[in-house]
């Protein structure tokens, strides 16, 4: 009895402070000083041609997909049509919304926005005017750590006289379950939507399950239920509601008319006390999330004489963070990419893992680290890393042969940043069990290279890929070192030799010097026989002959050796093929000629998938990309495999081929979504990629600036290698451990200046130049300094340091 008091109050007091009005007047300037603070943000406009394409608005419980001129088709392919909406993982709340405007003249359906604008945490579409002198604009906000939305329609009277009219919002509700949803006993039923007049909110309940929608204005709104004028149609098993409400407005003059969404999987009155906390807390929120993104902004800063790269670095960390999935009772990590991959992925996130570590983000990368070690112990419990994971926890793939070696290497690069030993103590034994997996049940000739799908998951293409070997050589040497760091000196030189087998074989099996390349994969020549059917079919289908005469030229090849002959092959020329150069496997001569080698299989925008997909044309081919009626990767350029390439580049001294690299990947930016890079390039796939800032942080931060963290040591090397154009680069708040640093670099006429400030002035910092600088001084002073391997190495403390050399 006592329990049921305390709900009916605690009800009361929410539905008093939902009925609680502000005056008119703050709340009013409340709205209009979020509006004002906009404006004074940097925003990105949208093209006219792609007002027909997705966006998002995130925070990291719920997130909008639709499209930038205003409407919310069915979109997506992974729950075909279901991908956009309002999303509360691991349900969806709406599928979307639509407003209508009537005077006594006419009456307009907002479904043609005209302009979209993207800011780094909200979004807005113009839809010009829309009534006679009235001029009508939509604005996007998802705070951090709710379950909800507001969305701000902002009406401007250009006229003289005042002016009146009815105004009204039709919601499609779909509460339905995410992908994967029935496998863990979510199943979606038929929802039903309740109008309560004395809260002015309407409820929105699947019939089956404690899943709420509920939204409504501010309090003191008479909102009256209407039939919905605007409606729309969409999957699923969802049902509409509207309701009316009359504005006025006085000449010259405007007003803004918010509205509220929030969700709940919980309760409807928890889905009410989202609302009252999105409308006591909008400033509030506001002004917190801008102050989060500033700090995001200003951690690892680039000033590089390539404004656009630059600009592209930055909004790809707030990409990154558009991808944030917090899901109660699972855990907090990011997504893939949106719309189809809002969920957990291992490989996605141990590329981007190595970005946010160059990027500042320590608190993102533990959480992620602990959500997909706790997926991948539930689910194999032996080390092996999973692919694939829904937001309601079940694993759809428990994952590719190459993401259990990268999981060891990811493990040592957040050591490598933050110096934390109770990290590498926590999660050195997923590594130990991991590599035990990855050779004992994967490697049936006993070989050291393991069998199975790598990054390529081209059917049939499964048996000793060379990215899976690369990425093993970096794992067994990576785990050398932590293996040593925690006093286990045997398993540690264990770990060595296999790392130093491995490269071996890297560097002969693997080598095709016929082709200057590595080979996709070692088979025999019975399995490279079927592959090469299928690699011709395919080079066919896309009308590119040089690549079927090659393939039928190593198909004629095949006929002349023994069946159960195995060595390494070149059929699909796909970009794994540069891994050894990514990881610095490669012999530095190999490097260079394999390099060059893939230099050809570019366009405009960066590096194919699958080489066999270029043609000669490829370089003229700078505009859309002409995907599949069925979602297929087939003949894309992608951002992984050309942030792949730019970091091989580096790591063999071509700083200017990195950077040619990283401009042509940047040729994406804005390209379709103002402020984004599709993960296909320019303009398919995935609108927002995570990985997208491992391709650029790694090369920049990492590589051009060579900052190199030992966060254990207390010690940063600096090894700057610039491109050749740049005399001028400077980099801010890099985050190691508990330090932080900035670093400038100068180059003028043949005479080199590095500055570098520290916050903790007793860490070592070893400043490395090329040997070929004759004369060193250190503020100021002519100072000796040692040389290895071709650099002079300068290695002092302080909270700031200046060398100049020439």
């Amino acid at each position: 009895m006592l329990n049921k008091i305390l709900r009916i109050t605690k009800s009361l007091l929410v539905l008093l402070l939902l009925a609680w009005c502000w005056s008119c007047q703050n709340q009013a300037d409340s709205f209009n000083q979020i509006f004002q603070d906009l404006e004074n943000q940097e925003g990105i406009e949208g093209k006219a041609e792609y007002l027909n394409s997705p966006f998002s608005a995130a925070g990291d419980r719920l997130y909008l997909v639709g499209h930038q001129n205003g409407s919310f088709p069915d979109l997506g392919w992974h729950v075909e049509g279901e991908m956009g909406g309002i999303w509360l993982h691991p349900i969806k709340l709406l599928d979307g919304f639509v407003a209508q405007l009537g005077d006594d003249s006419q009456s307009i359906c907002l479904t043609e926005g005209k302009t979209f604008t993207n800011y780094p945490f909200a979004n807005t579409i113009d839809y010009g005017s829309v009534l006679a002198d009235l001029e009508v604009e939509r604005m996007h906000f998802v705070p951090d750590a709710r379950e909800g939305m507001i969305v701000l329609y902002r009406f401007r009277n250009t006229g003289s006289v005042d002016k009146s009219f009815d105004f009204s919002w039709t919601s499609k509700v779909d509460l339905r379950p995410v992908w994967l949803g029935e496998r863990s006993g979510m199943i979606d039923q038929a929802d039903e939507i309740a109008f309560n007049e004395l809260t002015g909110t309407f409820t929105a309940k699947d019939q089956g399950n404690d899943w709420y929608a509920v939204w409504g204005t501010d309090a003191g709104i008479p909102l009256t239920p209407v039939n919905p004028i605007c409606n729309f149609e969409s999957r699923g098993m969802g049902t509409s509601a509207a309701f009316g409400v009359q504005l006025n407005i006085p000449s010259g003059s405007e007003l803004i008319f918010p509205i509220y969404i929030a969700g709940s999987t919980e309760s409807e009155l928890r889905a009410l006390e989202t609302i009252a906390d999105l409308r006591e807390n909008l400033e509030a929120d506001w002004f917190s999330k801008k102050r989060r993104y500033e700090e995001i902004s200003e951690k690892s800063a680039i000033n590089i004489p390539d404004k656009q790269l630059q600009k592209a670095f930055e909004w790809t960390k707030f990409n990154t963070d558009w991808l944030v999935r917090d899901v109660p009772d699972l855990g907090r990590g990011f997504g893939a990419g949106l719309p189809d991959y809002p969920w957990f992925f291992g490989v996605d996130s141990e590329y981007t893992i190595q970005g946010l570590l160059a990027t500042g983000r320590k608190e993102l990368v533990y959480s992620t680290v602990e959500l997909i070690h706790e997926l991948s112990e539930k689910t194999n419990g032996n080390g092996r890393i999973i692919h694939e994971a829904s937001t309601n926890g079940v694993v759809f793939n428990p994952g590719n042969i190459n993401e259990t070696p990268q999981w060891a290497s990811m493990i040592w690069e957040v050591y490598r940043w933050t110096g934390d030993q109770e990290f590498l103590e926590k999660y050195f034994p997923s590594v130990e069990k991991g590599l035990i997996w990855l050779l004992e049940e994967n490697d049936q000739d006993r070989n050291l290279l393991a069998d199975g799908y790598g990054m390529m998951e081209i059917h049939g293409l499964e048996s000793e890929m060379i990215d899976v070997a690369a990425y093993s050589y970096k794992a067994f040497a990576d785990a050398a070192k932590m293996a040593e760091i925690l006093g286990k000196t045997e398993l540690s030189e264990s770990y060595q030799q296999t790392a130093d087998a491995l490269a071996e074989k890297i560097n002969s099996d693997f080598w095709v010097p016929e082709f200057g390349s590595y080979a996709d994969f070692i088979g025999t020549a019975e399995e490279a026989l079927h592959l090469i059917d299928g690699a011709i079919i395919r080079a066919d289908t896309l009308n590119k002959p040089w690549a079927v005469e090659e393939l039928k030229a190593t198909k004629r090849y095949l006929s002349t050796i023994p069946a159960d002959q195995k060595q390494g092959f070149v059929l699909y020329h796909n970009w794994v093929v540069n891994t050894p150069m990514e990881v610095g496997v490669a012999d530095p001569e190999k490097a260079q000629i394999a390099l060059e080698t893939a230099r050809n299989y570019t366009n405009p925008f960066g590096t194919f998938v699958t080489g066999i997909d270029r043609d000669e044309s490829a370089e003229s081919e700078d505009g859309s990309f002409s995907g599949s009626k069925v979602f297929s990767y087939t003949g894309a350029v992608m951002t992984l495999p050309t942030g792949v390439s730019a970091i091989g580049e580096n790591r063999y001294g071509n700083p200017d081929a990195a950077l040619d690299y990283l401009q042509r990947m940047t040729r994406s930016f804005s390209f379709a979504l103002p402020g984004s890079i599709y993960e296909v390039s320019p303009d398919y796939g995935m609108f927002t990629q995570a990985w997208n800032l491992y391709s650029y942080a790694i090369p920049i931060v990492t590589q051009f600036f060579g900052i190199q963290p030992d966060a254990g040591n207390r010690v940063i090397y600096i090894r700057p290698q610039m491109p050749s154009d740049w005399e001028s680069a400077s980099i801010e708040k890099v985050q190691i451990g508990d330090n932080e640093i900035s670093l400038s670099y100068e180059k003028i006429d043949g005479e080199l200046t590095i500055e570098v400030s520290q916050t903790q002035k007793k860490w070592g910092l070893s400043i490395e130049i090329p040997e070929s600088y004759e004369q060193v001084k250190i503020l100021g002073k002519e100072v000796s300094s040692d040389t290895q391997n071709g650099y002079r190495r300068i290695l002092m403390t302080g909270a700031k340091v200046r060398v100049e050399a020439r």
